[in-house]
């Protein structure tokens, strides 16, 4: 069966409107569809899960990381100075938050660097500047809480990190204990409707 240009583009014409006009809903939906799994799966935390977000499908698919960046705007605290993406999964979205509201970002090591500059954040000095952490997606904040120290003992302050999803229990405060605001785009109660 053969399929006529026109149709090819009236497809694509319906699929680019989408991503333009899309909800806070849709884009859960469309979350779900291009990142979520089904198996046994451990995580950072050393959990095991049966089910998995592969933030690389929606990392790496230009519509939707602009379609994240944009929603994800809407919850930077005001007094934020630089977006700290942390390595790997943050520094798409903090690069790309950042193109839309024109804000420096630093790139966060996992581990400072033990060669040349020797830095835990690549970019813009970061001594006494208002950092806003950006990452993908967060089950316990472990890797969060390393790198908050890891900025603060550089003489960042940082209380607020914003995530893509937030996998983690309601009653799990250890973000909090740590002096760290979650602002979650979605947890797994908005994602459970598409899953």
């Amino acid at each position: 069966m053969s399929v006529k240009p026109m149709e090819n583009a009236s497809a694509f014409l319906h699929f680019i409107q989408l991503f333009v006009k899309m909800s806070h809903s849709e884009l859960a939906k469309e979350i779900v569809r291009v990142s979520y799994l089904k198996g046994e799966f451990r995580l950072r935390s050393g959990q095991v899960s049966s089910h998995y977000f592969d933030k690389y499908q929606f990392e790496s698919n230009p519509l939707l990381l602009k379609q994240l960046a944009k929603q994800m705007v809407k919850k930077i605290p005001p007094d934020t100075e630089i977006l700290a993406g942390l390595e790997l999964g943050g520094v798409p979205l903090a690069t790309a938050i950042s193109l839309e509201v024109e804000l420096p970002v630093v790139f966060v090591r996992k581990t400072k660097k033990e060669y040349g500059t020797e830095k835990i954040a690549e970019g813009i000095n970061i001594q006494g500047k208002k950092l806003c952490i950006i990452e993908d997606v967060i089950t316990t904040g472990g890797q969060v809480i390393n790198s908050t120290e890891a900025l603060r003992n550089e003489g960042a302050i940082v209380d607020f990190v914003i995530c893509v999803i937030w996998r983690g229990s309601t009653q799990d405060n250890s973000l909090e204990k740590a002096g760290i605001q979650k602002l979650a785009l979605f947890d797994m109660e908005e994602l459970s409707v598409w899953m």
